[in-house]
């Protein structure tokens, strides 16, 4: 997205849902969201760095890390970073299984492009594939990002997703009930 003007809002409704920024580099707990969100869906490249490696990567102030919280528990998370030339990637981005469905993720995009445009970006971008959700793609395209480049690389996966912890069920649990 080159232009805050392409951003197309979401007008999801559901439960209420407080975006708030992660002020303090956590890398516990940026692990524990990335794991969380991306367990299912084969997000396993950043498993193999050490603590300093998180802290290093989110103890900078290019870096910021947004949750979304659902009555107060964790229902996905972006991170942004600011890079050379006024480019703001959206590094990672996603919700936690249980909260997939619910108009969350739009809403939740939404603020990452709004919070990448208030960094002072020239351009937003974020890479997705095919390891990614089923409707990442079409979650940012629906807010107005577009196609920049495609490619085809084949990468060795495991027959299951490594899910959030060893042993943890790689399927979706039900939407939760619960309202604000």
């Amino acid at each position: 997205m080159t232009d805050p003007a392409d951003l197309r809002p979401s007008q999801a409704t559901g439960p209420e849902m407080v975006i708030q920024q992660a002020e303090i580099a956590c890398p516990e707990f940026n692990r524990f969201l990335y794991t969380a969100v991306g367990g299912n869906w084969y997000w396993t490249f950043w498993l193999g760095r050490t603590y300093q490696q998180w802290m290093d990567f989110l103890n900078r102030p290019e870096v910021e890390t947004w949750v979304g919280y659902v009555q107060g528990t964790p229902a996905g998370y972006f991170e942004l970073e600011k890079q050379p030339e006024a480019n703001v990637e959206i590094v990672h981005f996603g919700l936690l299984p249980r909260f997939i469905g619910q108009g969350l993720g739009g809403r939740l995009l939404t603020r990452a492009i709004q919070r990448a445009w208030e960094m002072g970006a020239r351009r937003v971008w974020v890479h997705t594939c095919t390891l990614d959700g089923p409707a990442a793609l079409s979650n940012y395209q629906a807010r107005g990002l577009r196609l920049y480049k495609q490619e085809v690389r084949e990468e060795e996966i495991p027959d299951q997703p490594p899910g959030p912890w060893p042993g943890a069920c790689a399927v979706s649990p039900e939407p939760s009930t619960a309202s604000a």
